[in-house]
């Protein structure tokens, strides 16, 4: 398995990223790239799954991406360790078992760092679950099967601003909240309190690699985690944005500014 790392970037604008994602998908799916993840961290964006309904968005003002993953809507943003697992798997193609394996893979290593996690039935993610208190999500996963290649994957809270997810309903789970590292490891005076984005991806990672190795041919399986050169992928970007179809809009109304700032984020343009 390969690894493009783009945190030394810093937060990277949403659809930047989906470019290049698009684009290493493209080639992993005809086998002339080798498996790769992508690890982010997102400037504030919000996007919204298939599964996304227009009440899962209260607040009419939120500008939203709408992306061909599974799940509802979610929030990325700063101190959130985003990964993209891009991987040719053996046919068919099993959704729910590969977001099965990697729920299973994050709850093993989370626990070699004091924090319990679990899945829940029903409901993709890792999930923390405390005696009087609501469930709370720590990592929203939506993967989608194309060609045999899986692309998008999981975004996993560190020290995310967890407010940013209130404008919206996360995931669409109303009865349902969020946490991250800092927030456990503050409650229960663990070290993960003070983990960084680089420091999550090195505990997730090993975890995550061994168990997609199911689901690669025994010819492709490589153990060890090869870092990529990010300055090539970077490059292509303006060339890829061009290239990327544009996804529909969600049907759900917006005020003129939210409209002008979804136009902008739509072609790749900052946004204050």
């Amino acid at each position: 398995m390969h690894i493009l790392n783009l945190l030394p970037q810093g937060p990277l604008p949403y659809l930047d990223v989906d470019a290049i994602q698009r684009y290493i998908h493209r080639l992993v799916s005809t086998t002339s790239h080798p498996d790769t993840f992508i690890v982010w961290e997102a400037s504030d964006t919000y996007t919204a799954g298939r599964r996304t309904k227009p009440a899962d968005i209260p607040d009419p003002t939120v500008a939203v991406i709408r992306m061909d993953r599974g799940g509802s809507v979610t929030y990325h943003g700063p101190g959130q360790l985003v990964i993209y697992p891009i991987i040719k798997i053996n046919p068919p193609a099993d959704a729910v078992k590969f977001v099965r394996a990697t729920e299973s893979a994050m709850i093993r290593a989370l626990r070699t760092i004091g924090v319990e996690t679990s899945a829940i039935a029903g409901r993709s993610g890792v999930w923390v679950k405390r005696r009087g208190d609501i469930d709370r999500k720590l990592c929203a996963i939506g993967i989608k099967f194309s060609r045999d290649t899986t692309m998008h994957g999981m975004a996993f809270n560190v020290f995310t601003d967890l407010a940013k997810f209130m404008r919206v309903i996360p995931c669409g789970l109303a009865d349902a909240g969020v946490t991250s590292l800092a927030q456990i490891g503050e409650k229960e005076n663990l070290p993960c309190a003070r983990y960084t984005l680089p420091q999550a991806a090195a505990l997730l990672l090993p975890a995550l690699a061994e168990a997609y190795a199911q689901f690669i041919p025994p010819a492709r399986k490589d153990g060890a985690l090869t870092p990529l050169r990010e300055e090539k992928y970077l490059a292509r970007i303006e060339e890829e944005r061009e290239k990327a179809a544009h996804l529909p809009k969600i049907g759900i109304p917006r005020l003129p500014s939210a409209q002008k700032t979804e136009q902008r984020q739509n072609t790749g343009e900052q946004t204050s």
